[in-house]
């Protein structure tokens, strides 16, 4: 239908589709809500415990640091909201006696909501950008000044393709990626590419002096996905495949060209943990995204906590995050020094996201305002380059989130109204009084993360 639309007209097409979107799903709402006519927005109720304390749409933090000229961005982001691998037949289909919600994408790719979210995030980013002076107003990149690197999966690439309809919406900027579609590109593959005998051992002796408190304490989340999707209703259950979720029955295997992976309830748990999360996203009706269970926020936190965990032990035991974050890291030293960029952009995924960050040592954090508290649907990873009144180069470290009520409302985001931005700590290393890093300080910490490989290499081979 679109075959002879030029780039440019195609992507004034997705704009104006999106924001078609965005105004159908707000009168809806108003109409729904009885507001119509009425400037005051209804708040969204989540479960049914009157001393729950509801989402804020403000967001927290701010990117922006008052002295300083914004010189360079770069950001590592997970794609937005896409499908489950939920559909009929599937093992998700088998657990639950419910029908799972009816996505508008195909299964693993980004939803019709993704796509209009993340669109929402590049608007936000281009006004901000703008006050910054880093962008003029309707900047049209010449060169290489602006770079969009996905991973050659449909949701990534997708993802960068809304992101860059909001930022850059006058211009003809493409989405790079370098593989067939749906082929993983080896930047983006959180994979092993070294693994021994010894290396082996010691993974998982760290792994489990890491993590077996956490996977042990996941009694109580599961007991509540079970109740939330009726597993005793189900037909895995009565045909005796899944009886329950245990919390001692996980086998982690390392094998080199392959992503860490895990046998076991969390394996199995993650997956409802991260379909239900995803559906909280898109089902309006929070009860009807818990299968007729009315939660507390803490609840939905409980679930994505599964999720989190799972995650927690496969990609950021230092070990293996070294090991499967390397060529990422590798890239964002080359676009942070890449002479000419001041805007880069990598799409990829949770395990990208949470993989660099536990390889640049980052604190431990929890973020506020979020179901999933390490690397959110459509998180980024933004490091900002900055020039201070003392002629001194720095960065800083953000992780920037849009909060559960801006992603089910679709909530327009501006620089009063902005997701949320959550400052990252780098351990070992000292921020100034404006919670700004020496740039020499983390590009170090970026040599010493990218060298930890050839490390582990000689160590264990």
């Amino acid at each position: 239908m679109f075959k002879n639309l030029s780039h440019k007209a195609y992507r004034r097409l997705l704009g104006i589709l999106t924001l078609l979107m965005v105004l159908m799903l707000c009168m809806q709402g108003l109409y729904w809500t009885g507001m119509i006519g009425h400037e005051e927005k209804a708040t969204q109720e989540i479960g049914t415990n009157e001393e729950e304390t509801k989402q804020t749409t403000e967001g927290i933090g701010n990117l922006s640091h008052d002295g300083y000229t914004l010189q360079q961005v770069v950001i590592l982001s997970r794609h937005n909201i896409r499908s489950p691998l939920s559909g009929s037949g599937s093992d998700l289909a088998r657990l639950t006696p419910h029908t799972w919600f009816e996505w508008s994408s195909n299964p693993s790719e980004l939803s019709l909501r993704g796509g209009s979210l993340e669109t929402m995030m590049g608007q936000y980013f281009r006004k901000w950008l703008e006050q910054e002076k880093l962008f003029p107003e309707n900047y049209d990149p010449e060169g290489d000044e602006v770079r969009f690197y996905a991973n050659s999966k449909q949701r990534t690439i997708a993802t960068a393709d809304f992101f860059s309809a909001g930022l850059v919406p006058v211009s003809d900027e493409v989405v790079e990626h370098h593989m067939e579609l749906d082929e993983m590109d080896p930047v983006f593959s959180p994979c092993l590419t070294f693994v021994s005998d010894s290396y082996d051992k010691a993974v998982k002796q760290q792994m489990a002096e890491m993590f077996t408190d956490d996977m042990e304490g996941l009694k109580d989340n599961y007991e509540l996905i079970s109740d939330v999707i009726d597993l005793k209703d189900s037909e895995a259950y009565k045909s005796g495949d899944r009886k329950g979720f245990l919390t001692d029955d996980g086998k982690i295997t390392l094998e080199n060209g392959k992503e860490p992976a895990m046998e076991g309830s969390l394996k199995t748990a993650c997956s409802v943990s991260d379909a239900l999360v995803l559906q909280y996203y898109e089902e309006e009706d929070s009860s009807k995204a818990a299968f007729g269970h009315d939660l507390t926020m803490d609840q939905w936190k409980e679930i994505g906590e599964i999720k989190d965990v799972y995650g927690d032990v496969l990609f950021t035991t230092p070990l293996v995050s070294a090991n499967v974050a390397h060529p990422l890291l590798q890239e964002i030293k080359s676009e942070l020094t890449h002479k000419g960029r001041v805007f880069s952009y990598l799409c990829g995924h949770d395990s990208n996201i949470g993989s660099v960050l536990a390889a640049l040592q980052t604190e431990e954090y929890t973020l506020p305002d979020a179901v999933e508290l390490k690397t959110p649907i459509g998180s980024k990873f933004v490091l900002c380059k900055w020039k201070g009144s003392d002629g001194k180069d720095y960065i800083s470290t953000d992780l920037v989130y849009q909060t559960p009520d801006q992603l089910r409302n679709l909530e327009l985001l501006d620089i009063e109204h902005h997701p949320s931005v959550f400052p990252l700590t780098l351990k070992g290393l000292k921020k100034n009084k404006d919670g700004l890093y020496e740039e020499k300080a983390v590009m170090d910490r970026l040599d010493e993360s990218i060298g930890e490989y050839d490390k582990i290499v000689k160590q264990y081979q």
